[in-house]
């Protein structure tokens, strides 16, 4: 296929340069009927993409022309058999996913670190999560994967699952033996579902871990949009129909389900265009984001108190892999949290980064950085260096994740059950009817359905007083906690 193309792209530049009379929506009709301040700022040319699914720019949810073909050129590019765009992140990719191979009552094997998306998708589907605990980073304080032998012992346990999620790479870029967890699934005739949500690049050079597609697995959400250039909420759906464990018309239907009528080809645009980009010059765009990582990391590591990883620590199962492009950096040997690490770059340095935790920033090295955006980085963090190494008392390394909680009810049943309001501190015992997750990364803490422990109110009251973004309950202070209503005995 012409991988210069961009079918959607072009049609839309066409449509807007005959400047059509419109009587549809959007209603500012081009600009005209916007906000002058907006308009100025973002532009004529962006409002006059600003369109729907009317004839000559095809439809999303049922595509047969230019969105089709520019799928068709996404999937060669991604070496998949069939791609879908999503013009509401992967998140919706995710949930379409789960909702294509799992009914109510279903299993399906997930890692414990998963995206809340996931346990949407578990919810509305009424599936049972099977959990799987990812291997824990005891020197950094982070979680990786899932391992071919732990997942082993699940699928024995349960060969019945409908699907298993894997995380590749993580959100730190560290990846697990996907083509042997590929191969291991398959062998019980179970689909594996990626989390590639930071993995764009990795389709693109053969010194990047392997992509899902490439290593066989059946579906994968990818985000474009978070390494790979195109815009804030839009990313694409990848599907390996080669072992028939998936029914692509099936996915397509699933995700127009979940997909507003409203879509925006501006989001669609920047998905096609950044196609282009990646087919042609995917493979230099990495190379030099790699080269410019690995500067970064050494030249981090060179800083007292600073590290930051790399393939020294790969040789185990969870450590398969490693994307470099992913710059975790170490600074509890600062005596300062991540969190303080974040503040400090925001308010000295107007510098933001992707997250941060007890113990850890993370960067993200994209095709977008230059060699003068890295060194910003590297002389604000020889500065904070200067001002803390060795001065105060350093940071013990507790990695306090609490074991997996009790799972006592389907998250849906547990999510529509009726519940009363509990103070926190005094919630252990109780099953749990919402959420809490720290985001980013979006990582469940508490899903609806365990049993709350206090193991787990201790190591979330460690996060709120810290100042991390512990979020998901509908008392945002976390104060109280929405918990199922216990049934009155029989007398």
């Amino acid at each position: 296929m012409n991988q210069q193309a961009t079918p959607l792209f072009t049609a839309l530049k066409k449509h807007a340069a005959g400047n059509p009379v419109q009587f549809h929506i959007p209603g500012h009709k081009k600009g005209l009927g916007t906000d002058a301040e907006f308009r100025e700022f973002i532009g004529d040319n962006a409002l006059s993409i600003d369109l729907i699914n009317i004839a000559p720019l095809d439809d999303l949810h049922q595509p047969t022309g230019v969105i089709l073909e520019a799928q068709k050129l996404a999937a060669e590019a991604f070496g998949a058999d069939y791609t879908y765009f999503s013009v509401q992140g992967t998140s919706n990719a995710i949930m379409t996913m789960i909702l294509s191979v799992c009914s109510e009552g279903d299993k399906i094997i997930v890692p414990r670190n998963i995206h809340k998306s996931v346990m949407s998708a578990i919810i509305f589907s009424g599936a049972k999560p099977i959990f799987v605990s990812p291997v824990q980073d005891e020197n950094l304080g982070i979680d990786h994967g899932i391992t071919t032998s732990s997942l082993e012992r699940a699928l024995r346990r349960h060969p019945d699952a409908k699907g298993v999620l894997v995380i590749n790479p993580t959100y730190f870029g560290v990846c697990a033996d996907l083509r042997s967890i590929v191969d291991l699934a398959h062998s019980y005739g179970v689909p594996v579902l990626v989390d590639e949500a930071h993995g764009v690049l990795i389709h693109f050079h053969e010194d990047l871990p392997v992509s899902a597609m490439q290593a066989g697995a059946d579906m994968a959400a990818t985000s474009v949009h978070k390494l790979g250039g195109s815009m804030t909420q839009s990313s694409v759906l990848n599907l390996n129909a080669k072992t028939g464990l998936v029914n692509p018309q099936r996915v397509q239907t699933i995700l127009s389900m979940l997909t507003t009528t409203s879509t925006s080809y501006i989001l669609l645009a920047s998905l096609d265009t950044s196609r282009r980009n990646l087919a042609l010059n995917g493979h230099e765009m990495a190379a030099r984001t790699i080269a410019l990582s690995n500067y970064a990391r050494n030249s981090i590591n060179e800083i007292e108190g600073l590290y930051s990883f790399g393939k020294e620590i790969l040789g185990t199962e969870a450590t398969f892999n490693h994307d470099p492009t992913k710059l975790n950096i170490h600074v509890r040997h600062l005596g300062i949290t991540g969190y303080e690490t974040e503040n400090w770059l925001r308010q000295k340095y107007n510098i933001e980064v992707e997250l941060s935790d007890m113990y850890n920033i993370l960067c993200l090295i994209t095709p977008g950085d230059t060699q003068e955006s890295v060194d910003k980085l590297l002389a604000a963090l020889q500065v904070l260096s200067a001002i803390h190494y060795s001065k105060g008392e350093i940071y013990e390394l507790k990695v306090q994740v609490p074991n997996i909680p009790q799972l006592a009810l389907i998250p849906r049943d547990a999510f529509y059950a009726d519940t009363q309001l509990v103070p926190f501190r005094e919630s252990a015992g109780y099953i749990i009817a919402e959420f809490i997750y720290v985001y980013p990364p979006g990582i469940p803490i508490l899903l609806p359905g365990e049993v709350i422990t206090q193991d787990n109110i201790d190591y979330i009251i460690d996060h709120v007083e810290i100042g991390l973004p512990v979020k998901g309950p509908e008392d945002r202070s976390i104060t109280n906690i929405k918990v199922i209503v216990e049934a009155e005995p029989i007398s």
